[in-house]
């Protein structure tokens, strides 16, 4: 057989299959536009009820699929009139001023963050300093009454 005659038969066996092949390239076409187009469908659905039908839809996901409500993020906060504001829980606290009783302060800081004295004593010496950082809202504010009680100025950030 001639190579010209050999690119004739297999361009015959190309052609003969090609109506195969599109139809199964339609077919997983259809296939992927049948899945979105029941999102589609869902989405048109959804975006026809009311706002009492939406809220009880709501609700029933969350009982079918136990899904747990979340923290409100502060910008959906905010733009909800600042009604449900987040609550800050964890503080830095800053040391800002050590007062009169710098020995007595240095004495606490060492107690509250485990550092040694000079680590301490530089710590007091550049101020304002962190004594602790992402301190729970209870335990920052005891930190803030000792060193307070000392004298020194702290602030909770």
């Amino acid at each position: 057989m001639s190579e010209e005659a050999a690119k004739a038969a297999e361009t015959k066996e190309v052609k003969e299959a090609a109506p195969e092949v599109v139809e199964e390239k339609k077919k997983k076409t259809t296939k992927a536009k049948s899945g979105a187009g029941k999102l589609d469908k869902l989405i048109d659905e959804i975006g026809s009820l009311t706002v009492l039908e939406l809220a009880e839809l709501v609700d029933t996901l969350k009982d079918k699929f136990n899904i747990q409500a979340i923290a409100v993020a502060p910008a959906a906060a905010s733009a909800a009139g600042g009604e449900a504001a987040v609550e800050k829980s964890e503080f830095n606290i800053v040391l800002t001023d050590v007062g009169g009783q710098k020995l007595q302060v240095l004495k606490e800081v060492r107690t509250i963050t485990g550092l040694g004295l000079k680590e301490a004593k530089d710590l007091i010496d550049h101020l304002p300093g962190n004594v602790k950082e992402d301190a729970p809202k209870d335990e920052a504010e005891e930190i803030k009454k000792k060193l307070e009680s000392l004298g020194a100025k702290v602030e909770l950030k």
